[in-house]
């Protein structure tokens, strides 16, 4: 399992296209999701011949897990270190929910490695329902019951339709869920934590210069359009997608509008 280690701990990447001359992607994963949760969007991009880079946060599922809570200043440190270690000075990063969070605070910090950046289904502040959401998933997640806690967390991130359509895949995925490792749930507790304790990214949202796309889900009750309204305004540069019929999982529900959106978004930018 290829690993690099960033600031004393082992950071699981994937480094596709390696010797490409053209525009490098990064990504970055939803929390309670791994590297391979890009494939659908990877693909697209690697027909496309760009070099792209996917990897584990630091308490995902492949990475390690030291004990949190961490900052979303640490995370933006070890992922820019990670590029740096693949050889990538600067890049086009895409994030989904966590993931689009921990891009925002790279264009904060790191102005100088980003291009441009993609935010999907993300928020730069907390309310007290978001704060409720995340608090039961900790508490599934201290049960060590991965079918628990999958099926717990279903109703707060999918569109009713979408899991009306996908009952026998989303229970299949419950029942495997039932065998993954013990340590995962530890990352997530820690990963909980920092995102309740440390998300407060509006107030520094106007210091990135770079253009930005928003993607939002029309029906995302986890993280609803308002709080993508509230990015929209605090940045200069961004452009605004909303996709219908579409809850906080654009990258499982709607895979190839998002690969429209983000294919259109990021060609403008090279082009």
């Amino acid at each position: 399992m290829p690993t690099h280690l960033i600031n004393s701990i082992n950071l699981y990447y994937e480094l596709i296209n390696p010797d490409s001359t053209k525009a490098t992607l990064v990504f970055f994963n939803g929390v309670m999701a791994s590297a391979s949760s890009w494939k659908d969007q990877v693909d697209v991009f690697k027909k496309l011949g760009y070099k792209i880079l996917i990897h584990d946060l630091r308490g995902q599922l492949k990475s390690d897990k030291p004990q949190g809570p961490y900052s979303f200043v640490q995370h933006a440190h070890d992922s820019v270190e990670l590029m740096k270690a693949c050889g990538i000075d600067k890049a086009h990063l895409i994030g989904t929910s966590y993931g689009g969070e921990v891009a925002l605070s790279i264009g904060i910090h790191f102005s100088e490695v980003v291009q441009s950046i993609s935010v999907i289904n993300s928020v730069s502040e907390l309310d007290q329902t978001l704060i409720r959401f995340v608090s039961s998933w900790k508490m599934m997640a201290q049960t060590y019951d991965g079918e628990l806690f999958f099926r717990g967390m279903l109703p707060g991130v999918y569109h009713p339709t979408y899991l009306e359509k996908n009952k026998d895949l989303l229970d299949l995925r419950a029942k495997q869920f039932a065998s993954i490792p013990k340590d995962y749930f530890d990352g997530q507790i820690a990963l909980y934590d920092t995102f309740m304790s440390d998300l407060n990214l509006t107030p520094y949202l106007h210091r990135i210069q770079v253009p930005v796309l928003i993607v939002a889900g029309e029906d995302d009750v986890l993280k609803p359009r308002r709080f993508s309204d509230i990015m929209a305004n605090a940045m200069p540069h961004a452009q605004y997608a909303l996709i219908p019929q579409c809850g906080h999982v654009t990258i499982f529900e709607k895979p190839e509008v998002l690969a429209s959106l983000l294919c259109g978004f990021i060609l403008n930018q090279i082009n």
